[in-house]
């Protein structure tokens, strides 16, 4: 019999991942952190509606949930949440996703701690000295929204404000002895990677603080993650000189801890962010970002001397670490998805790993760092990814269809860990081309403001160049070339489809398709958002219209898949609904699809399936494309069969 694989066009490639296996690995890991031997995170499932769970690694290995059914951990501050729980010897705190309120687990079932009709809390953190509760509050009130720093008494769970008047709070953080705090605020219109304050008062002994005074920080710095170094230091991490680096506070001056050519920071859209924690006394580790590829990093504080400690994983998030009893962090390597890892004494063995196993290495299509020209004599950059399927050949001269994935935010970045929604498309046949465009994280303060006063232009011409760039490189088909993003990254895909003639088709998630209606009722976090992005002249109105496709409809002659959920509070679902009207209408194929329990992000595993099948199903109807793998029916307008 012959051995030789089959001879398919590219696109139509058998697959042995299904849409089902990508829904099964997207379970959501965050916030890992050390306690003793044991290893706590927060878990999103997406088989369990998207429920919140914290779980432990125990020191036998075993893995225990510490959130019963009914409960899920999740807060709402500035509609993104984070730093939802905490814990403390054997009690758990945490926020429930359903009524916003605070609750403890102490060996029994959850106990109501603080609730109140318009609350809602985010960063929680202990402060063990004076017995309390630390927590962001988010109230709704007859004047508006308003947020206060505040702490909660564990004894008689009383509530006292420690900072108010800022627009918006984060990051509480009590020294060891409880004589000092630190936090961050910010005010509106600026976003915390833009402009943030880093505050340090004195507390007395009642818990009150005393003389808050700014240390650093200011418009034109951000600030991320205060935190207290083993020797009674604050530490802090700040783009002052244009790269998220690692500082200290020595007495009132500020002194560099580490600063590579290199990112040790994250845009801080959702609370309890964290990229560095001390090992021990002598050396702090650092997850640090050069041209999109993450690793681990141990800084010898003493000599500077610096060493890499985490092997092939490329992708790092949410490093939590305890001086002598190690460290935890998420990462992810090109062949396994992200897994939860535990650091002691230069050891590292991982304790829970989403995605679908380790695939044979020969499966899977690797992220290769790729930077092309693009406007204005810049340089944009992205992940290229191959199709790759060793079960089948592809015919000899023949170039793949490109989709190119454009991520949210807008200040956002490709992540070059594996993910099964691009090995979806690399093993059907498909190259990928995920694009940090200008103004994404990771290149440094004055890339990610390079989108300021341009968005909806240079994203969008990014995204066209690159895959023109592809294309010219013989590595991709210029005629099958397709486009895809959600949130900011929808409004992209929409940019690109209606003033621009590269792409063939799109895929828009919960898409920006109207700036103006957008910013006129979007929420408290990002409403000064527009200003930085679009512009805050005179011409602010004009501007916004000339950039939002629905005002331009007449010019999408692209066939669009929109996915909406039917509860967002962030792109409203009135969006998606009037652009795919307006292509109805002018005859252009269009298809919406739409989850009447799914916010802003999709969370359960039907819908993920659901999603990643019909975008398919799409593209191979619009190409004239063949699957080898069965898939449902599409109904798409404007389309005959």
């Amino acid at each position: 019999m012959s051995s030789a694989h089959p001879t398919l066009a590219h696109g139509s490639w058998p697959s042995p991942i299904s849409p089902a296996m990508v829904a099964r690995a997207g379970l959501r890991l965050s916030a890992p952190r050390v306690q003793g031997q044991r290893t706590l995170w927060l878990e999103g499932r997406p088989a369990e509606q998207g429920r919140g769970v914290v779980v432990a690694a125990e020191p036998d290995g075993q893995l225990r949930d510490l959130i019963p059914a009914g409960y899920s951990v999740r807060s709402a501050v500035n509609e993104y949440g984070g730093g939802a729980w905490a814990v403390q010897g054997a009690c758990l705190w945490f926020v429930n996703a359903t009524d916003h309120s605070i609750y403890v687990i102490d060996n029994g079932p959850p106990t109501l701690v603080h609730g109140a009709e318009g609350d809602d809390f985010a960063d929680l953190v202990v402060d063990p000295v004076h017995s309390r509760l630390l927590a962001v509050r988010e109230r709704q009130g007859e004047a508006g929204i308003r947020q206060a720093l505040v702490a909660i008494n564990l004894a008689d769970r009383d509530v006292t404000v420690l900072a108010e008047g800022e627009d918006f709070y984060s990051s509480p953080c009590p020294s060891p002895d409880g004589r000092q705090l630190a936090w961050l605020s910010w005010n509106s219109p600026d976003m915390p990677w833009d402009a943030t304050r880093l505050w340090l008062a004195e507390v007395d002994a009642s818990g009150q603080t005393r003389h808050p005074r700014v240390v650093a920080g200011g418009q034109h710095e951000s600030v991320f993650q205060p935190q207290w170094g083993p020797d009674g230091r604050l530490y802090f991490v700040s783009d002052r000189e244009d790269w998220w680096q690692l500082y200290r506070l020595d007495g009132q001056a500020i002194a560099p801890v580490y600063r590579p050519k290199a990112e040790l920071g994250l845009p801080q859209w959702v609370f309890g962010m964290s990229t560095y924690g001390f090992a021990d006394r002598a050396s702090v580790l650092c997850a640090v970002c050069r041209e999109g590829f993450w690793q681990v990093e141990r800084i010898y504080l003493a000599t500077g001397r610096c060493e890499v400690v985490t092997g092939d994983w490329v992708a790092i998030d949410h490093l939590s670490a305890r001086p002598g009893e190690g460290a935890t962090w998420l990462a992810a390597s090109p062949t396994r998805g992200n897994a939860v890892l535990r650091w002691r004494d230069g050891a590292i063995r991982a304790l829970r790993q989403t995605g679908m196993g380790e695939l044979d290495p020969d499966q899977v299509s690797a992220a290769r760092a790729v930077s092309f020209p693009t406007g204005d004599g810049d340089t944009a950059h992205g992940l290229y990814y191959p199709p790759v399927n060793p079960a089948v050949a592809a015919p000899a001269g023949e170039r793949p269809p490109l989709l190119v994935r454009c991520h949210g935010g807008p200040t956002g970045a490709a992540d070059p860990g594996f993910d099964a929604r691009i090995q979806f498309w690399t093993s059907r046949g498909f190259a990928v081309l995920d694009v940090n465009y200008r103004g994404s994280t990771g290149f440094g303060r004055d890339y990610r403001r390079k989108l300021y006063g341009h968005w909806g232009v240079s994203d969008t011409e990014d995204c066209c160049r690159g895959a023109q760039w592809l294309a010219d490189q013989g590595l991709a088909d210029r005629r099958r070339l397709l486009i895809s993003g959600s949130s900011a990254g929808g409004f992209t895909v929409l940019c690109a489809l209606t003033f621009h003639e590269t792409f063939a088709a799109g895929a828009s998630y919960y898409g920006v398709a109207d700036l103006e209606s957008l910013f006129a009722i979007t929420h408290r976090f990002e409403a000064g958002y527009d200003r930085a992005l679009v512009g805050n002249g005179e011409h602010r109105r004009a501007l916004m219209r000339a950039r939002s496709p629905l005002h331009h409809a007449s010019r999408l002659r692209r066939p669009v898949v929109f996915f909406q959920g039917l509860r967002d509070r962030v792109v409203p679902p009135e969006q998606s609904r009037r652009m795919a009207d307006a292509l109805r209408t002018q005859g252009v194929p269009v298809c919406l699809i739409t989850f009447a329990e799914e916010g802003h992000g999709f969370r359960q595993a039907e819908t993920l399936s659901r999603c990643i099948a019909a975008e398919y199903s799409f593209y191979a109807r619009i190409l004239g494309l063949t699957p080898a793998d069965p898939l449902p029916p599409l109904s798409i307008d404007n389309l005959p069969r």
